[in-house]
């Protein structure tokens, strides 16, 4: 990848979609070459907490919203240390931004952090072209990395598919820390490192849960090295296909029956550990407005989302597992994606979504306080 941060305001661009589609722009951010997976979210709001989100590593965001750097950029929304994004494309990027917290623009951060992005272009188009042909390898191209549009494509047409990629470990801690609990300490949880974001285990720790977060890598040993009343496995960007690893400490955890909580890439590690199979969606589900039903109580909830795969599972009925019964308790009213999966004879339940609300609705936020409830009635 070429970088430059200079000029990236006046530079040409165009965007090259593997199947030969183009669209031409200016630079936005740093001025270069990037490529990743096109994928388009729906989210009119919380940009920085999307280009901060590991989950949305080796992918080019396409901002569905019309105008995007409204609120700039501040120093206390960002879900991780660096923007993930592999490249981002928007239409009309605010020329001024205003919001009190604002220390910079977006574009000046995208530059900074070296993020290759065109603005310009008419993103309703790329998303219908998505939505009609499925999310594809993608390359953005500006100043002096402009070249024929046959080269582009041949060097598009060379980059990494999405399935089959092995990423959770490239984005997670490489040293397990800890966050404290928000007053009196309560339970102390695991929780694996996929490409967590900083709010869930800040949402943990305001019910008084003492986080441990873990290294990908991190052994069954190392789990319960730190004594746990209830272990969690976070988002992450990839292929669950690949993530052998965390679903054999899945297992190990379920034949423990200490109470788990997956959410996104850890309701599909729980897919795969009770036996399911999961498949790439043609082009999945994200931003901060996607409806949901809770199976369990009926209620239906504005969610946010970030994820390309999905969890091969029965609606119609409940399956028998290794480790008992098993049902779909969340279900995506849009297309009857499976969106959340719960054991019914042991402390275990996921969801594919993120009710740590960062960017998003506060709807499912009683997900971790159930969580509480599994490790509440484990200890009694």
């Amino acid at each position: 990848m070429t970088i430059s941060t200079r000029g990236a305001g006046k530079a040409p661009a165009v965007l090259v979609l593997e199947d030969g589609r183009s669209f031409r722009g200016r630079a936005y951010g740093a001025v270069g070459e990037t490529f990743g997976e096109a994928v388009f979210s729906t989210g009119m709001t919380g940009y920085q907490e999307t280009l901060t989100d590991p989950s949305y590593h080796r992918q080019v965001v396409v901002m569905t919203a019309p105008h995007v750097g409204n609120t700039g950029v501040n120093d206390e929304d960002p879900e991780s240390a660096r923007i993930w994004v592999s490249g981002y494309v928007v239409r009309d990027p605010a020329r001024v931004p205003s919001n009190w917290r604002s220390r910079r623009t977006l574009d000046q951060e995208l530059a900074q952090q070296g993020v290759v992005g065109i603005s310009g272009i008419d993103t309703r188009a790329l998303t219908r072209h998505l939505r009609e042909r499925g999310a594809m390898r993608v390359g953005i191209f500006s100043g002096n990395a402009v070249q024929d549009e046959g080269v582009l494509l041949a060097k598009v047409r060379q980059a990494p598919e999405m399935s089959g990629a092995d990423l959770a470990a490239e984005v997670a801690t490489e040293e397990a820390y800890v966050v404290p609990a928000v007053g009196t300490k309560k339970f102390t949880v695991a929780a694996i490192d996929l490409g967590i974001k900083g709010m869930t285990p800040h949402r943990m720790a305001e019910r008084g849960i003492e986080v441990h977060v873990l290294p990908a890598t991190a052994t069954l040993e190392d789990v319960y090295a730190v004594e746990p009343d209830g272990v969690f496995f976070s988002n992450g960007p990839g292929d669950p296909s690949t993530a052998d690893h965390p679903v054999s400490v899945m297992r190990g955890v379920l034949e423990r029956k200490t109470p788990l909580f997956g959410i996104c890439f850890g309701n599909q590690i729980l897919g795969r550990s009770l036996g399911f199979g999961t498949y790439k969606l043609k082009y999945g589900h994200r931003g901060i407005n996607q409806p949901v039903q809770d199976r369990t109580t009926g209620k239906v909830e504005v969610t946010a989302h970030n994820h390309g795969f999905a969890v091969d599972a029965p609606l119609d009925k409940v399956s028998d597992t290794e480790f008992g019964r098993a049902e779909v308790s969340h279900v995506c009213l849009n297309d009857q994606v499976v969106e959340g999966l719960q054991l019914l004879d042991q402390p275990a339940f996921s969801v594919q979504y993120h009710p740590e609300a960062a960017a998003g609705p506060h709807d499912a936020a009683y997900l971790f306080d159930r969580f509480v409830t599994l490790m509440e009635g484990q200890r009694a």
